[in-house]
């Protein structure tokens, strides 16, 4: 885990004295393992395909080959229109059947097991074992500490969590942070890896349970949840108000700017110190409710209203399509404003 204030830079990663003198640059990476191939792991195997990689995959299921493939292929579509890297293909995957055969020749190793430490601990253990020992092993969870999941590892120094997004195909965020016996070296190499296969990177500080996405995300879930249980609101209207509202402005301004701009010509200081007091206002319950019978049937019979009948393949084609015009429209947005302050500069 990096040290508080501590900044690695490109020739620190490289002048490392504890970095392996095999591993290889995180832009020279060619080969990439995926250790199991769920919602979570197939969506990382499908964007490293998109990304030109060659990609060998592993997963215990007897039906994980077909099931995988069929991923790759539902995603290929929506990757294709947000544009592939040189070489990409689906044809680069193998599938094997196997954990050491799959790690054998990686260069990097991307673990999505399902959450539960008890797996989490000894399938880390069994790649640890198995990796060449100069390669990094990156974890998928959602919640766990590499602290916690790194224990049984004979080298844990080399373990990182790296917190995708679902789907990780096209949602651009990935988490990375260390545990108590990982090398600082460790998590700026898989930092500088994801973001040469097309990541926006969050380089954490220090470990924190649920990471940072997930827990901004986890509050408005447990407000909606909140709402539905004493009939303030519908999960519609909730719906509505996140996409037509904060939603929009979060796609490029997150909430402490959004907040910030609120204030005014004052910013943020001017914004705490008028709308401060409201903080203590009972307008949100940071608690979750309980999650009674009634209020899971309510949240299930109101989602499926939401749904009308469309199947799950039907909304995950919705959602990447909509996804993609979004990134498209702040990467157009981007390269105007670089072209502009380039203009500007003269």
């Amino acid at each position: 885990m990096l040290p508080d204030n501590t900044e690695y830079t490109e020739n620190t990663l490289q002048h490392d004295p504890q970095r392996p003198g095999a591993a290889a640059d995180p832009e020279a990476v060619r080969t990439v393992a995926c250790v199991g191939a769920g919602v979570i792991g197939g969506g990382w195997v499908a964007h490293f395909l998109a990304r030109g990689y060659r990609v060998v995959a592993w997963d215990p299921a007897e039906d994980a080959e077909e099931r995988l493939r069929g991923l790759v292929d539902a995603a290929w579509p929506a990757l294709t229109g947000l544009g592939l890297a040189e070489g990409a293909s689906p044809d680069r995957l193998s599938v094997v059947a196997t954990l050491a055969e799959a790690v054998a020749d990686a260069d990097f190793v991307q673990e999505s097991a399902p959450e539960r430490l008890e797996v989490k601990i000894g399938l880390l253990a069994e790649i640890d074992a198995a990796a060449p020992e100069h390669v990094v092993v990156a974890s998928s969870t959602s919640g766990y500490s590499m602290t916690e999941m790194q224990v049984k590892a004979a080298r844990p120094e080399r373990l990182v969590v790296g917190h995708p997004f679902n789907p990780p195909y096209l949602v651009p965020l990935v988490e990375v942070v260390g545990g108590e016996a990982t090398a600082p070296w460790a998590v700026e190499w898989a930092a500088e890896f994801y973001r040469a296969a097309g990541k926006s990177v969050i380089t954490m500080d220090r470990e924190l349970p649920g990471f940072i996405g997930n827990r901004i995300q986890e509050a408005a879930w447990r407000e909606a949840l909140h709402m539905v249980d004493n009939g303030e609101a519908t999960a519609e209207q909730i719906d509505l108000a996140m996409t037509a509202g904060p939603g929009l402005r979060w796609a490029f301004f997150g909430p402490c700017l959004t907040f910030h701009m609120a204030g005014g010509e004052g910013g943020m200081a001017h914004m705490l110190d008028h709308f401060g007091p409201s903080l203590k206002a009972p307008w949100t319950r940071l608690e979750s409710p309980e999650l009674t019978a009634e209020l899971r049937d309510a949240m299930v019979r109101e989602t499926d209203e939401v749904v009308s009948g469309r199947s799950t393949a039907d909304l995950i084609a919705q959602r990447d399509r909509r996804l993609i015009a979004v990134m498209r429209a702040l990467a157009e947005v981007d390269a105007e404003e670089e072209r502009e302050a380039a203009e500007a500069g003269r």
